[in-house]
C-alpha cells in the first residue's frame, strides 16, 4: 500500500489539522456552556478511532498549533462527538491562538509532565474581591487537564469571568495538573496599586491639658449640693465637689493627651470621697453633748 514504511517514531503520535470552532457554534439540543468553563475540546469520532489503534500515554494531552499566527497551548479532550474535519474549542482558548471561526489548528498527542508549582497574575483588579481565591481557583482547574506558561485562562465564579495569565509553571513550561499536588502563587492584578500612606507626623508637647472647659458638660453630679444641719449652725455645709480630673470625662469628649502607640483602656469606676476637713476641736458639732433638764428637782429631806 505504501513504497516506503511509516518510521516508528510517528507511529505512536497522533497528528492531524481540524477546522475550529467555538462551542457556541456545537448544535444540539443540550447547552454547552460547560465546556467554556474549562480547557478541554471536543474531537470527531474519528480522532477517537485513530487513538485507540496508537500506543499512547493516558491521559490524553494534545499540543494545538496556529501555524499563521506562530502560537501554541495545550488541552485535553472531553468528548468525541463533533463533526468529522471538525474540533470545538474554549473562546478563551481561540483567543489565546489567534484564531478565527472556521480556522485551521494543528493537533498533535503530547506527553507532559506533573505541574509542581505553578504562578497566575489576574488581568482585572476585582479579582481581589473574592474571599478565598485560592479556593475559587482550585475548584475552577478542576475542569482543565494541563496549563502552559503565557496563556490567559478564564474562570467562572459567581455569574462573572475572570482572566488569569499563566506566569510561570514548573517543571516546565507546559505541565498536566491532572492528580497532582501543586503549589499555586499569585501576582499583583494588572493595573492594581498599593494604597498611598500619608505619613501623620504628630508633635508631642509638654503642656497639660486644660479640662476646665468640661463641666458644663458633665451634667448632672451625686452629691454635689448644699446641706443644712439639725442644729442651725452653717459651718461645713458648704458644698465641696471633688476637683475634675480626666478620667472622670464622660465618653464622646476627645483625649487631648493622646499618643500614637498607646492605648487607654476606659473603665466607670467610682470617685474617691473626699473626707471633709476638719474643724477646730471648739466648733465641730458633737452629737449628744448638750445639757439636759429635770422635772423634779433635786433637794435634802428635813
Amino acid at each position: 500500500m505504501f513504497d516506503h514504511p511509516i518510521p516508528r517514531v510517528f507511529q505512536n503520535r497522533f497528528s492531524t489539522q481540524y477546522r475550529c470552532f467555538s462551542v457556541s457554534m456545537l448544535a444540539g439540543p443540550n447547552d454547552r456552556s460547560d465546556v467554556e468553563k474549562g480547557g478541554k475540546i471536543i474531537m470527531p469520532p474519528s480522532a477517537l478511532d485513530q487513538l485507540s489503534r496508537l500506543n499512547i500515554t493516558y491521559p490524553m494531552l494534545f499540543k494545538l498549533t496556529n501555524k499563521n499566527s506562530d502560537r501554541m497551548t495545550h488541552c485535553g479532550v472531553l468528548e468525541f462527538v463533533a463533526d468529522e474535519g471538525i474540533c470545538y474549542l474554549p473562546h478563551w482558548m481561540m483567543q489565546n491562538l489567534l484564531l478565527e471561526e472556521g480556522g485551521l489548528v494543528q493537533v498533535e498527542s503530547v506527553n507532559l509532565q506533573v505541574a509542581t508549582y505553578s504562578k497566575f497574575q489576574p488581568q482585572s483588579p476585582d479579582f481581589l474581591d473574592i474571599t478565598n481565591p485560592k479556593a475559587v481557583l482550585e475548584n475552577a482547574l478542576r475542569n482543565f487537564a494541563c496549563l502552559t506558561t503565557g496563556d490567559v485562562i478564564a474562570i467562572n465564579y459567581n455569574e462573572k469571568i475572570y482572566e488569569l495569565r499563566v506566569m510561570e509553571t514548573k517543571p516546565d513550561k507546559a505541565v498536566s495538573i491532572i492528580e497532582c499536588d501543586m503549589n499555586v502563587d499569585f501576582d499583583a492584578p494588572l493595573g492594581y496599586k498599593e494604597p498611598e500612606r500619608n505619613a501623620q507626623h504628630e508633635e508631642t508637647t509638654d503642656v497639660e491639658a486644660d479640662h476646665s472647659g468640661y463641666v458644663s458638660d458633665l451634667g448632672f453630679r451625686a452629691f454635689s449640693g448644699s446641706g443644712n444641719r439639725l442644729d442651725g449652725k452653717k459651718k461645713g455645709v458648704e458644698p465641696s465637689p471633688s476637683p475634675i480630673k480626666p478620667g472622670d470625662i464622660r465618653r464622646g469628649i476627645p483625649n487631648y493627651d493622646f499618643k500614637i502607640g498607646r492605648i487607654t483602656f476606659i473603665r466607670n469606676s467610682r470617685p474617691l470621697v473626699k473626707k471633709v476637713e476638719e474643724d477646730e476641736s471648739g466648733s465641730r458639732f458633737i452629737a449628744f453633748s448638750g445639757e439636759g433638764q429635770s422635772l423634779r428637782k433635786k433637794g435634802r429631806k428635813p
